[in-house]
């Protein structure tokens, strides 16, 4: 444990020089040695009490760390472990306005090709994508989406109002989406949402393949390793309810 990970764990009350030197089993001299440089570049504080906290210096840092994530490269590692886990095509998007545009794919090549792209911008009612952000977003973008018309896209698509508000009850419950030849005639998806260190959802990660490949008994297995994926993407882009835990080797 370093100096920053023990002032992190009592944020609030902070620690004494004895209680940071017994935390950390090493000497009181060695903490005040390794203190000065936090202090100085206000990564610490020390309070009029003499104890310590973590100092000014650490928002800005983890500002600048979250600013810094690029969510393709996040995702890039677990969107693969997601194609070998699945054995088929997977998907990442983000979401812009009321589309999803796609912006990585893994594609099990030993299976049918699927027609998707990167670069390719959907709506997010009729994908499953769109759906899974739908769930873990505001009413508010909900609203926005049923401003307008919903086209059907296939003979599946949800194009009544009501019907699209329970099907994102039940995705919320559920935790993730499907898209059960919504978007594509013969395609069936299952996907999650990923989201950010303020906990908004800001992609999602799918499972995708011909509904022939995809039965439904499939699709319930696929979806705890969807969640698990977006989880640990949602993890590495700043999510404290993921599991974010800032880790590091020096002071």
């Amino acid at each position: 444990m370093t100096i920053l990970d023990a002032l992190r764990h009592d944020a609030a009350r902070g620690l004494s020089l004895v209680e940071l030197a017994d935390v950390l089993g090493t000497h009181k001299s060695t903490v005040s040695r390794l203190l000065a440089p936090l202090v100085e570049v206000h990564l610490v504080r020390r309070t009029p009490g003499g104890r310590f906290v973590l100092g000014a210096g650490t928002l800005r840092l983890g500002q600048a760390y979250l600013e810094g994530l690029d969510l393709r490269t996040v995702a890039e590692p677990h969107l693969a472990d997601l194609m070998r886990a699945s054995g088929a095509t997977c998907h990442l998007v983000v979401r812009d306005g009321l589309d999803v545009v796609y912006i990585d794919k893994k594609e099990n090549t030993a299976v049918v090709r699927m027609a998707s792209r990167i670069g390719r911008r959907m709506p997010l009612y009729c994908t499953g994508v769109g759906k899974a952000i739908l769930a873990a977003s505001d009413v508010d973008l909900l609203e926005a989406v049923l401003e307008h018309p919903l086209p059907a896209v296939t003979a599946r698509t949800l194009t009544d109002p009501d019907a699209l508000r329970a099907e994102l009850r039940t995705v919320a419950q559920r935790g993730y989406a499907i898209d059960d030849r919504e978007n594509e005639a013969e395609v069936r998806c299952v996907a999650a949402a990923v989201v950010d260190h303020t906990e908004t959802a800001i992609g999602a990660l799918s499972v995708s393949a011909l509904a022939s490949h995809m039965p439904p008994a499939r699709v319930r297995e696929l979806g705890p390793l969807v969640v698990q994926a977006a989880r640990a993407v949602s993890a590495g882009m700043g999510s404290v309810r993921c599991g974010y835990e800032p880790t590091g080797r020096n002071a």
